[in-house]
């Protein structure tokens, strides 16, 4: 039965060592039959033992060639098929593994060990060790040659000794005594001309394992491995580079897609190159984006006169450019958008398309329309501060205020010939002018009584420290006002009919009615004791309580033209205690 060796073809130095092994023993076989010969009188022809000799010398160094070229086209072999492995791989580390192991397979080395350049500081930092088995050496456990290492680097130029221990460039360092090195290679990674790492292999038992064919053959897989491990770096960074753009992207479209307003990108052609999902409910547009590469104007052709408008200011004047407008859109009726179309530059400054941001404002302008409407009824600080009126409920909340009651002017003292109309026409006049200075100094209108109004100082809509001497100040000017606003009312200076009664305390303050009306308005003893001054007050008077005058005292002081009368305490209907009151009037103090 046969083996695998003897059916395999034999190697060129195998041959050779055979007819070697032939000549030999032709050689043996001629001198032992040399004496034979002799004594028979007979002799070999000359010269046949000296051409066998020079033929078996000139086998054997045949054979010692044909191994060393053999061993070395293995190695080629070797080197062609490790790298064409390492640069079937864009994972660093991968690379840097396969690329020590084949340089132990390479050389026979004992180790390996590789170091690469930090592209940040640029100092040579170790990546990957192994040994003849393959296996991961610890940086710690790996005792080398940094002298060696530091040489290559920074000369480029590759180094090879075949006993460190006698070599005189390395035997005076310390690493290559303490560690007992004998044969190192060392070889740099280049790309061009920067160095990037090093390779590097030794032996601490074998003197002279490494050669100039060690060398030569390291150094052209060093150039391989470096444009390996130069891939595999840029793949690592490329790959880092678009994790980072894909998380970028990712967040601009959550932005873009969260933006409120309405997002429409065009290029310079004014095809629509993406939009926002606000501008697709806003301008109702497809929502699989089959609008997008489409003509703007083709898409929204109720807009496209105003649209082609803005952008021909954007590109000429390279600026922003905007519009209020109403028109019908769609399904979705008549809507009243705000259009701002804004330049999109290139790197030199050229407009190369442009971002529409929309609005839809149509039903903030109806809310408007509303509100002034309900102007006319309400008052401008409650109708300033609805939202914060509704988040008040109906339970309100307790805080002290002043409360101003003021009778215009009783109706029976209008002229008895005016029809209804003409004295409701008269009555708003006097309400008009009351409403007009309570806003001026701070006050909320509560509500309008037939030819009484109730307003309110330091409420929730309306706070402030002063809020007492704001509601006298705007009582004194209403006295003002009205005594000029009687003289031409078909009555004389003389007449005056306004009656006003103010107080300060603690009221409850809040929303009141049910959950579809309600009204803002302040509750409790402090409201009540006000109407009741209205009550005692005369024609021409104004009644402040002790807390009014109390407060007020110093600036009733202050004032050259209002006069304080002390009306004593006074027995008020429903407490049982008398209340001081105090009237205020113009004159002399």
């Amino acid at each position: 039965m046969t083996t695998d060796a003897e059916n395999r073809p034999l190697l060129a130095h195998e041959e050779a060592q055979r007819l070697s092994r032939i000549i030999n023993d032709m050689q043996n076989v001629l001198r032992s039959q040399r004496e034979v010969l002799r004594r028979r009188g007979m002799s070999l022809p000359s010269g046949v033992l000296t051409g066998l000799q020079d033929a078996h010398i000139k086998l054997e160094k045949l054979v010692s060639d044909l191994k060393e070229e053999e061993e070395e086209l293995q190695q080629l072999r070797a080197l062609t098929d490790t790298t064409a492995l390492i640069n079937s791989s864009l994972e660093l580390d991968e690379v840097l593994s396969q690329a020590m192991d084949t340089v132990i397979t390479l050389t026979g080395a004992e180790r390996g060990y590789l170091m690469l350049r930090n592209e940040r500081t640029g100092e040579m930092e170790y990546r990957v060790a192994r040994n003849i088995d393959r296996e991961t050496i610890e940086q710690s456990t790996f005792t080398i040659s940094r002298s060696v290492i530091n040489r290559v680097a920074e000369t480029g130029e590759p180094i090879v000794t075949t006993n460190a221990q006698s070599d005189p460039r390395f035997s005076s360092q310390e690493s290559i005594v303490s560690f007992a090195l004998r044969s190192i290679l060392c070889v740099p990674l280049k790309i061009k001309e920067d160095i990037i790492g090093v390779i590097y292999a030794d032996n601490r038992i074998r003197a002279g394992l490494f050669g100039d064919s060690e060398l030569e053959l390291l150094v052209a897989f060093a150039n391989q491995a470096a444009v390996a491990i130069e891939n595999a770096r840029l793949f690592r960074q490329i790959r880092a580079t678009l994790a980072e753009i894909q998380e970028i992207k990712e967040l601009m479209d959550d932005v873009f897609a969260s933006i409120a307003s309405g997002v429409v990108v065009i290029d310079g052609e004014n095809r629509i190159t993406i939009y926002n999902k606000a501008a697709r409910e806003i301008l109702g547009l497809p929502p699989d984006g089959t609008a997008v590469g489409d003509i703007i104007s083709n898409i929204l052709p109720s807009l496209a006169d105003s649209i082609l408008r803005l952008l021909e200011i954007v590109r000429t004047e390279n600026r922003q450019a905007a519009v209020e407008l109403t028109t019908e859109i769609g399904n979705r009726g008549l809507r009243t958008l705000n259009l701002k179309v804004n330049p999109l530059r290139s790197v030199e400054g050229e407009v190369e398309g442009a971002a529409i941001v929309l609005d839809d404002l149509t039903e903030a302008r109806q809310r408007e329309a509303q509100l002034n409407v309900v102007r006319r009824y309400l008052p401008p600080a409650m109708v300033d501060n609805i939202q914060s009126i509704a988040q008040l409920g109906l339970g309100g909340v307790r805080r002290e205020i002043t409360v101003l009651y003021i009778d215009v002017r009783p109706m029976e003292t209008f002229p008895a010939h005016l029809s209804p109309k003409q004295r409701m026409a008269a009555l708003n006049r006097y309400l008009a002018v009351s409403s007009a200075l309570l806003h001026h100094h701070g006050g909320v209108i509560d509500k309008y009584m037939g030819t009484e109004v109730m307003a309110l100082f330091n409420t929730q809509l309306n706070p402030s420290e002063t809020h007492a001497w704001d509601a006298v100040q705007a009582a004194l000017d209403i006295a003002d006002n009205f005594t000029k606003l009687y003289s031409t009312q078909e009555g004389s200076a003389d007449s005056v009919y306004y009656r006003i009664g103010i107080h300060s305390g603690i009221a409850t303050l809040g929303n009141v009615g049910s959950l579809n009306r309600r009204e803002f308005t302040a509750i409790g003893d402090t409201v009540n004791l006000t109407h009741r001054l209205l009550d005692l007050a005369q024609c021409g008077e104004i009644l402040v309580s002790h807390n009014i005058f109390r407060v007020c005292k110093s600036h009733l002081q202050a004032s050259n033209n209002v006069a304080v009368i002390d009306r004593g305490p006074i027995e008020i209907r429903g407490r049982k205690q008398p209340v001081r009151i105090y009237q205020l009037q113009r004159g002399s103090g």
